[in-house]
């Protein structure tokens, strides 16, 4: 069993050598016993200590915005080369990573001067945890139905409503919150603000526990009292920033599943090479063989899509919804496939606890929902056909 993923796919054209650089980087962290026996039990715990480890490493810095920079210059091929690479080796070091990424990237795309020096080097060494609120229980794929809101009381804003499904909930020492502002009907109307978990009137509603454990939670508002400079962003202009956010890294949630993946197919061509049946290894029998074949094309295939996404918008500076959506359905989709297949290869011992690819028959089902559904991915794909039209 290889020791780390492989990396055939750097010599593409989508990458240079400081690329092949950082994904040494990457093996020599994983290398270094970091991400050994990881406490799957207590996910609080073990994501603020893998948060900390990636920031001591230097790592976060491929997913969270320089204090002084701005999150547009983000090298996405390098976000989901670790996304990648962490999600190999375990989804709990994958989800930390991202998670910093994705709670404070409002933070570096439109915070203020302060914000971004309350807010950034804290979540850039993993001293803080980030988190992104802004699913609701009636408005997760559909965000303008929100109905969350914060109204303006002089120069305080006053939040009332909940958030759910929030990846960090319950542990987050900063929170990008979406609420709806009021200042025009639908995804207009929406605005982005700053909480920190001691602020009064926020609260922890419920834990939610799911098949795969991360730290997930409900989050409450009742008159949560914020002063304006809480704010990210123009009022009303949460919607376009939500979406920025997510097109950042939307492609390495593509990297991730590959990462899943490519895990689940190397478990599968080791367990075939070692597993005898009627004479031979399960390696030499043909339907194995036609298995390993799929799993190998379908691979190659989602990272293609997933690295050209992370390239047009990194190397060719333009949009990349259409190719992103093309990424995240393609590289989810293909993940489940190959993992579901590796399990049939397992037999019994695949569904056992504690089995690798158990752990990934539960890693990546989620992953075909959160940051838009496969099925709202393919509604992304069609729109932006019809526009470019």
């Amino acid at each position: 069993m290889r020791s780390a993923p492989t990396r055939e796919h750097l010599h593409w054209p989508f990458f240079d050598v400081g690329h092949r650089a950082f994904a040494e980087r990457l093996d020599a962290f994983a290398g270094s016993g970091a991400l050994a026996k990881l406490d799957h039990h207590d996910v609080d715990t073990t994501c603020r200590k893998l948060a900390r480890r990636l920031g001591e490493a230097g790592l976060l810095a491929a997913c969270v915005a320089d204090p002084t920079g701005t999150a547009e210059t983000i090298d996405s091929r390098k976000a989901c080369l670790a996304r990648e690479t962490l999600a190999w080796h375990d989804g709990l070091a994958d989800f930390a990573f991202a998670m910093q990424g994705l709670g404070s990237g409002p933070i570096g795309l439109e915070g203020t001067p302060e914000q971004r020096h309350i807010v950034l080097p804290k979540t850039l060494s993993g001293e803080w945890l980030a988190a992104f609120a802004l699913s609701e229980k009636e408005a997760g794929s559909d965000v303008a139905a929100m109905t969350a809101s914060a109204r303006r009381e002089g120069a305080f804003y006053v939040l009332n409503g909940e958030k759910t499904w929030i990846s960090n909930g319950g542990i987050a020492d900063v929170y990008c919150v979406f609420v709806r502002s009021g200042e025009a009907p639908g995804a207009r109307g929406l605005s982005c603000f700053l909480v920190h978990p001691d602020d009064p009137g926020f609260s922890i509603a419920e834990r939610i526990d799911v098949i795969s454990p991360h730290p997930l939670a409900t989050i409450r508002f009742e008159n949560c009292r914020l002063p304006d400079e809480r704010l990210v962003g123009a009022p009303g202009g949460g919607f376009k920033l939500a979406m920025r956010t997510l097109d950042i890294f939307r492609a390495s949630v593509a990297a991730a599943a590959l990462g899943f993946a490519r895990r689940a197919q190397d478990e599968a061509l080791d367990h075939a090479r070692q597993r005898r049946m009627f004479g031979a290894t399960l390696a030499d029998l043909q339907f194995t063989q036609g298995a390993l074949g799929d799993m190998a094309t379908g691979i190659d295939g989602a990272a293609l899509l997933t690295y050209r996404a992370a390239w047009r918008r990194d190397v060719q500076r333009l949009p990349a919804t259409k190719e992103a959506a093309m990424a995240k359905m393609s590289a989810t989709e293909t993940a489940q496939a190959v993992i579901d297949r590796a399990v049939q290869m397992f037999g019994g011992r695949g569904v056992k606890i504690g089995e690798m690819v158990e752990r990934l028959y539960r890693d990546i089902r989620a992953l075909r929902i959160y940051e838009g559904a496969t099925e709202v991915q393919k509604l992304i794909i069609a729109r932006e056909l019809i526009r470019e039209g």
